[in-house]
């Protein structure tokens, strides 16, 4: 009876290395597509994570998340947001933001972000970086001034497609010189027109060559109002431009919006197509 005491069990094989559960895999965190965040920044700390449903109050929204691939990837730590080194992750975000928002979001009242992992991530192994957009202020933001992001309770998908409030429109000039919405069949002195793409180069000097972004303005409104490009066009409109903010532009955004202006008497309609009937050679 001793003896069978200090026998094998029934259902083992008397060796213990083999019978424990192979531990599971570390996994690495990484946020997801179609979350909102209530915090702006964007440098994706894991200890701020705390992701809300986007018809809840929030600031952003995370659209896309992708990783950095080749020489980014092998850097020692993360590039910095406003960096010439992130320019290529930022393309990808601005692509895929038009096909989330159904349009180019630089038409409406937004702004495109990348939010790369924390650096104590990256030491870690991480390499995704979060594309996220946001609403911005109607005065500050909408003239380029800056990129605070305001409290929104519904998601910005297909939010250019479907011409919300967001879109640009009809506007006119308070005060301070800032451009506000205004209803195209109400008085009004500008219209945006379209986005002129401008040369790669320092905000200062883009800043400082106001007859080229003029020129390139007044095109976009013979387009949009479909009137001649010829020596008449600057008979025809006057033109008025909005530069992205100067955190946007250090991401590589160089989308400029530009607006036709009215110089003398107030419009009450669109000049969308009117043709050289609404835009006549003054």
């Amino acid at each position: 009876m001793t003896l069978a005491g200090c026998g094998t069990p029934a259902g083992t094989d008397g060796d213990l290395s083999d019978d424990w559960k192979p531990m599971a895999q570390a996994q690495q965190f990484s946020p997801k597509a179609g979350e909102c965040h209530v915090i702006p920044e964007p440098t994706a700390y894991l200890a701020s994570y705390a992701p809300v449903d986007c018809a809840k109050t929030h600031l952003v929204e995370t659209f896309h998340v992708g990783t950095f691939t080749g020489a980014l990837a092998a850097r020692t730590a993360p590039p910095k947001v406003e960096s010439a080194a992130m320019r290529a992750v930022f393309t990808d975000c601005d692509t895929r933001a038009k096909e989330f928002v159904g349009g180019d979001w630089r038409t409406a009242r937004l702004s495109v972000q990348v939010a790369p992992t924390s650096p104590a991530g990256w030491t870690g192994g991480s390499r995704w970086y979060r594309c996220d957009i946001f609403e911005l202020d109607e005065v500050d933001g909408a003239n380029g001034d800056g990129e605070r992001a305001i409290h929104r309770a519904a998601t910005l998908r297909n939010a250019v497609g479907s011409r919300s409030p967001l879109t640009y429109g009809c506007m006119n000039e308070d005060e301070w010189g800032r451009l506000r919405p205004a209803g195209c069949t109400t008085a009004h002195q500008y219209e945006f027109v379209g986005i002129w793409t401008a040369p790669d180069r320092s905000y200062e000097d883009a800043g400082r060559d106001e007859d080229s972004v003029h020129s390139a303005c007044r095109t976009a409104v013979a387009r949009y109002a479909k009137v001649p490009v010829d020596a008449k066009l600057r008979y025809r409109t006057g033109t008025s431009y909005r530069f992205p903010s100067p955190e946007l532009w250090a991401r590589g955004d160089r989308g400029v919006r530009c607006y036709f202006w009215s110089g003398g008497p107030k419009l009450t309609r669109s000049i969308a197509g009117g043709g050289p009937a609404v835009l006549p050679v003054n």
